[in-house]
């Protein structure tokens, strides 16, 4: 019997889609298409691999009123919100627009009469790119984009809750005549994708997702020496000072917080707030959080669709329960049809009287509930937002740049923001700290971490 992997949409619990694992002879040829097909992608001029990536985002927005609701069915976000194709779009162009600069050698910083010296950017070669869920299309460009652009070819495995992106990636490839072999989606289960990590037949890995997942990326590719990009968990921490703009902070928190469900790598999962605007912030906080509607994502009306599965919901039901019986408060308890253990539909909330003994502080919640702290200084916010086991992002709210700066250099991070979160500017790297993981992706420096330096040393008087 042939084995499947199905997608269970969280809107109803019914199986959206269902798709045949590839067979071992399948992953191979794969494999072989990539490595041939490679070769002569790399001959490719650079402006001319940018004319396919901008066609094939082309494509791919063509198809936004397909796409739009099969991501809520997929995975749960509300339709009203629309695709994921704005920051495509941004991550797509930028990347593009810096390559041919990104991508040229380096000459050697002190000329010498006589040689040539100077170094080059290689293809790494076969890039495999494992994309997770929550946010199917902006992560994967993340890779998709930059390693085709730098000369590799790509193979994607996406995330079975989110199984038809990889389809929508391919047929948008296809529909713009990119060379065959260049680009390919794969289904695959997790032996599967071990045993093709440990093949030694890839060359680098990206992969978006737990800490768990990372370890395991990290074991199959053990001695094959390949490269990885890892971003894995995260609880992202905000700081509030006392000159903060408060109405922004408040708005624009609770959309880092609340959006996407919570299910956002660099979503705001903790914050602290000076003593002398903590009541302020709070009231604001909590009024803004009680505006969301919860319920069926393909509903204009709903603000919050479910989350992509029962057990991501389960996991933020037992860290409220817990901190509740340690002291917190909780100030939304919204009413939510099918709000309730084993379902996906879960209500925002909001604790208060938190601390660091509670997992809902510490342990990532990747979901919609956060807890908000008071502190006295900026010496007290600091420590508390380095006491995590990650580090991709923390936002600073004052109207003070020099203060935002000083505080930033002694956090343990990978983006520091001032007044915004839960954004990812293409023209910064894209890097976390700790267990969040390693690597670095987009900007730049995103095309170092997709090809190899090969040095040139050439005397040419001789």
């Amino acid at each position: 019997m042939t084995e499947t992997v199905k997608l269970k949409s969280p809107i109803d619990g019914s199986i959206y889609a269902e798709r045949p694992v590839a067979t071992d002879q399948a992953i191979n040829a794969a494999v072989e298409r990539a490595k041939a097909a490679q070769e002569r992608w790399a001959e490719t001029p650079i402006v001319e691999r940018g004319k396919y990536m901008l066609a094939m985002l082309e494509a791919l927005v063509a198809m936004t009123d397909e796409i739009v609701p099969e991501i809520a069915w997929q995975m749960g976000r509300p339709v009203r919100y629309g695709g994921e194709f704005g920051g495509v779009k941004e991550r797509t162009n930028y990347m593009v627009e810096i390559a041919e600069v990104a991508l040229k050698a380096v000459p050697a910083s002190n000329p010498k009469d006589g040689f040539r010296r100077y170094v080059k950017k290689d293809p790494l070669g076969v890039v495999m790119v494992i994309a997770p869920w929550n946010y199917p299309y902006l992560t994967a460009v993340n890779t998709i984009v930059p390693a085709l652009m730098a000369g590799n070819a790509v193979i994607l495995k996406h995330a079975a809750q989110t199984l038809l992106v990889g389809e929508r990636f391919q047929q948008a490839f296809d529909r713009v005549g990119l060379p065959k072999g260049v680009f390919q989606n794969v289904v695959l289960n997790h032996a599967q994708t071990e045993k093709l990590l440990g093949s030694g037949k890839i060359d680098h890995v990206n992969f978006t997702g737990s800490v768990g997942g990372g370890r395991a990326i990290e074991k199959a590719a053990a001695g094959t020496f390949m490269t990885l990009g890892l971003e894995l968990g995260g609880k992202d921490p905000a700081y509030v000072l006392p000159d903060a703009k408060m109405d922004h902070a408040v708005a624009n928190l609770v959309d880092g917080t609340f959006y996407n469900s919570g299910q956002c790598c660099c979503g705001i999962e903790r914050v602290y707030v000076h003593e002398k605007v903590y009541d302020e912030f709070v009231e604001g906080f909590i009024a803004e959080t009680k505006n969301y509607v919860v319920g069926n994502p393909l509903d204009q009306a709903t603000t919050m669709g479910p989350m992509a599965q029962a057990r991501f919901a389960d996991l933020i039901r037992e860290q409220k329960a817990e901190a509740l019986r340690k002291g917190a408060v909780a100030h939304i308890n919204m009413k939510v049809a099918n709000d309730k253990a084993g379902s996906p539909y879960l209500a925002p909330e909001v604790l208060t009287q938190v601390d660091h003994q509670m997992s809902v502080m510490r342990e990532e919640s990747f979901g919609p509930i956060v807890g908000i702290m008071k502190v006295r200084n900026d010496e007290e916010a600091i420590a508390l937002m380095n006491d995590s086991p990650y580090g991709l992002t923390a936002s600073i709210w004052t109207r003070d740049t020099d203060h935002a700066v000083a505080i930033g250099n002694r956090v343990e991070t990978g983006t520091v923001f001032m007044n915004r979160c839960d954004y990812l500017d293409p023209a910064l790297v894209w890097t976390g700290v700790k267990d969040t993981g390693k690597g670095a992706a987009l900007s730049a420096i995103g095309y170092d971490n997709l090809t190899r330096p090969k040095s040139f040393h050439l005397r040419e008087a001789i």
